[in-house]
């Protein structure tokens, strides 16, 4: 079997984990729910939930990937001392998988809305931009050939391993991501009237807080940085033993947090100066955006024209970045236990991850009746992942970590064995045991609709 790779610098370990972090829902998910949600107040309560459930949940999937530095399932057996264990890394493997398959469809879309963006495609009254997208979606071969296309070019960067692919892809993709972001950002806050989006973004409105928004708040804060799909894990494996665990999660969800509200500063000023209330999903990014764009930058159509192309680049940027750490997951699992070549791993997570992604694509309009339960094939994969697979996995590695590994195992790694403080040691071993579990219980009964 070939050697495990790792990563080669401190900032290949931070940007590579903040863009498995850094995704669409940042995008589409994080500034609807601060605008709807008191704005900064919002942001404000997203930020004590990452402080409570985020970074120790981080935390714990390093601890655990980088002690054993081998795939999600061997590093819970090995830790554990019994290959029971291996059942919750497993849990994560497919999890992941499924993730990516219905993730895929979504990141083909942003492929063609790029190229059609590129080619002028994209334009036209409201009605049109919404027919345009209900049209393609619905295609039977288009939005498939796109999925299966944004896997093949995640699997050209994961099969060329951790240092040489992972690592060299997220040292461009990240700081052009962020460069693209700050352009879109500028352009959109210059436009007249823009003003009144920053201010529906940052100006905390505490009167529309309420439980709601604690639970959306906490949820936000579990889902968007990758917990519970063994991505963490995963990657922490890759670490190298100097590796400051808590720096480098503190360093992640920052770049996650601030990617996420600036994602806010480029969508609501451009929508609120042409008078457009803002939505999430796909709707958002496919049929309102578009449009809005169009819209703002009507009277400097050449600038409308490159702020649309941008807009679709950093998401299939964003996207990819996302995608490669979902796959990394089932290469490592399939070529470590399988005791195959990384290419050949690979291969076999990028062609079970494409059968799903044509499921998926196919369910959204070309074939009507692909699914179950009342619900589209795309839709159930993704709440069997968000509702159960993922709360379920991280509650069980909180206590996993928290009463059953040695406390002597997990303060050696928290204190990379006595050469860093371990001031902050009980709080997060108290945290990991009580507060996390408490916080997924809890998102798991709101998905749920419970509470």
């Amino acid at each position: 079997m070939e050697t495990r790779g790792n990563f080669g610098s401190k900032l290949g370990v931070i940007l590579a984990t903040a863009g498995s972090a850094v995704g669409l829902g940042n995008v589409w998910r994080f500034p609807y729910m601060a605008g709807q949600n008191g704005g900064a107040a919002f942001i404000l309560i997203y930020l004590v939930c990452i402080i409570l459930l985020g970074l120790p949940g981080m935390m714990s999937e390093f601890i655990i990937g980088r002690h054993s530095a081998s795939n999600a399932a061997r590093a819970y057996s090995n830790l554990g001392k019994h290959k029971a264990w291996g059942a919750l890394g497993l849990m994560g493997v497919i999890t992941s998988m499924i993730i990516l398959g219905f993730y895929a469809v979504v990141a083909g879309w942003c492929l063609q809305y790029l190229y059609a963006s590129i080619m002028g495609g994209v334009h036209g009254d409201a009605e049109y931009v919404k027919t345009y997208f209900q049209t393609f979606s619905a295609d039977p071969i288009r939005p498939t050939l796109w999925a299966v296309g944004f896997i093949l070019l995640t699997h050209m960067v994961v099969v060329r391993g951790v240092r040489n692919g992972i690592e060299k892809a997220s040292k461009i993709l990240m700081p052009m991501l962020f460069f693209l972001l700050i352009v879109i950002v500028i352009a959109s806050c210059s436009l007249p009237g823009a003003m009144k989006g920053v201010e529906f973004l940052l100006k905390p409105d505490f009167s529309k807080v309420d439980e709601n928004v604690l639970l959306e708040a906490l949820g936000q804060a579990f889902f968007s940085l990758s917990m519970g799909t063994a991505c963490l894990c995963t990657y922490a494996s890759y670490f190298n033993r100097q590796t400051n665990l808590l720096k480098s999660a503190t360093q992640i969800v920052t770049i996650d947090t601030v990617i996420a509200v600036l994602a806010g500063l480029m969508i609501f000023p451009a929508a609120f100066s042409v008078g457009v209330q803002p939505d999430s999903g796909p709707s958002l990014i496919f049929i309102t955006l578009p449009n809005v764009f169009q819209e703002a930058f009507g009277n400097m159509p050449v600038v409308g024209y490159v702020i649309s192309v941008l807009f679709y680049a950093l998401l299939v940027l964003a996207a990819l970045t996302s995608t490669i750490s979902m796959h990394e997951i089932g290469t490592a699992f399939i070529y470590e236990e399988g005791k195959i070549s990384r290419a050949k791993g690979a291969w076999f997570e990028t062609v079970v991850c494409c059968i799903i992604a044509v499921f998926c694509s196919l369910s959204q309009g070309a074939v009507p009746d692909l699914g179950f339960f009342g619900k589209d094939f795309l839709s159930n994969c993704d709440n069997f992942t968000a509702q159960l697979l993922m709360p379920l996995s991280s509650f069980i590695t909180c206590l996993f970590l928290g009463w059953y590994v040695p406390k002597k195992i997990v303060r050696d790694e928290f204190t990379n064995w006595g050469t860093l403080k371990g001031t902050l040691f009980p709080v997060f071993l108290f945290t990991i045991r009580f507060i996390c579990p408490i916080c997924i219980f809890l998102i798991f009964l709101h998905q749920f609709g419970v509470i």
